[in-house]
């Protein structure tokens, strides 16, 4: 199939990065080669979905030299932010895992990025007594497929795409000698004991600014910065980034964990938890928590309406985590954080937006 022709000459973007996802059959050969592949591994599947992979890139590379625009290539698992120099757009091949992980990359906002699904599902397997293929990519965060990138891809390169804004959760971990800011994350995060059978204790309230008066100046005319200020108002304290926050409305979970998901998430696993979808466009953030033990407490009933809720931008949610060990599983389970008794979680809106590629219009270009 021929690129599409446009009648603009001029390419929008003019230095591409392609980030190319590594193929379940590759990792199982290397497996193989050291006799440590599962015995069940379906190869010819394997294969198959390899090849289909495969022959994609193939013709990505072949209608970027087409277009002369200028690229490079690097695999999933090797990119690093010194690969984005110069780059005016990420086209992310492979799924929507591979655009998930090109987009922690992506933490300023300023370079948009464009998802290729390489293996989508085709006409054949609907027609198998399942119906659909779950081990494929569904593709959601992909603008285009292996099927439809000719037009799609040149759409983008020459201008005639629609450009849209997805917000993100920003989440900042604070232990007892260190503050960690995560990577901006996209679809959701997943707050929990590392073992799915142990209860995920904490302590979870909203922030609000805490006016403080000044420590009295030190003889020499300093001010004592090592000295707790004085609080016009009393409450459980905290501070990130040297900002003093009182937690409110705070309350103990004893459950599975937390889901917490942007609207691009919602319609994923905080939809198959029990969550409500929202509207694509939309700055919301909605947190779940998983199967919260509630029956002992005297406020049972207004907890349970506390299970699942809505927050705004610019609100915050903070956590205390009161187990001995958990783990932060950011849009999925490759990138993780390992939490410890006593770590402090901040968690709102305030990432920068991820410019992307959408397969409808709803935002302006």
């Amino acid at each position: 199939m021929l690129p599409y022709t446009t009648t603009q000459s001029s390419l929008r973007f003019k230095k591409l990065l392609v980030v190319i996802k590594q193929a379940a059959f590759e990792e199982y050969n290397q497996l193989k080669l050291r006799g440590l592949a599962p015995k069940a591994l379906r190869w010819k599947r394997l294969e198959s979905r390899y090849q289909a992979h495969k022959s994609c890139v193939n013709n990505l590379l072949g209608i970027l030299r087409y277009h002369k625009v200028e690229f490079s290539c690097v695999n999933r698992a090797e990119l690093d932010r010194q690969h984005l120099a110069g780059v005016d757009l990420l086209v992310a091949v492979g799924g929507d895992g591979t655009v998930l992980s090109a987009a922690h990359f992506l933490d300023h906002g300023t370079i948009p990025l464009l998802g290729i699904n390489s293996d989508p599902i085709t006409v054949s397997d609907m027609d198998t007594k399942k119906k659909t293929d779950e081990r494929r990519s569904h593709g959601a965060l992909c603008m285009c497929t292996s099927n439809s990138m000719a037009d799609g891809l040149s759409k983008v390169l020459y201008g005639g795409a629609f450009l849209s804004e997805r917000a993100r959760i920003q989440c900042t971990v604070k232990s007892t000698f260190s503050e960690t800011r995560l990577v901006p994350i996209l679809n959701d995060l997943l707050i929990a004991n590392p073992s799915p059978a142990a209860v995920s204790r904490f302590r979870m309230g909203w922030t609000e600014s805490v006016d403080i008066v000044e420590s009295a100046p030190l003889r020499d005319g300093r001010r004592n910065v090592d000295r707790a200020p004085v609080q016009k108002q009393y409450g459980t304290v905290t501070r990130f980034n040297g900002k003093p926050y009182d937690v409110k409305n705070s309350f103990h979970a004893w459950s599975s964990g937390m889901w917490v998901s942007t609207a691009t998430g919602s319609t994923a696993a905080m939809a198959a938890a029990g969550g409500r979808p929202m509207e694509t466009s939309s700055t919301q953030l909605q947190y779940l928590i998983r199967e919260h033990m509630i029956e002992k407490i005297p406020s049972g009933i207004d907890l349970k309406d506390m299970n699942n809720g809505i927050f705004e931008k610019g609100e915050q949610v903070h956590l205390r985590w009161n187990s001995q060990s958990g783990k932060i599983f950011i849009d999925g389970s490759h990138l993780t954080h390992d939490l410890e008794l006593g770590d402090e979680i901040l968690i709102n809106g305030d990432a920068p937006p991820l410019h992307i590629f959408a397969k409808t219009k709803y935002s302006i270009n």
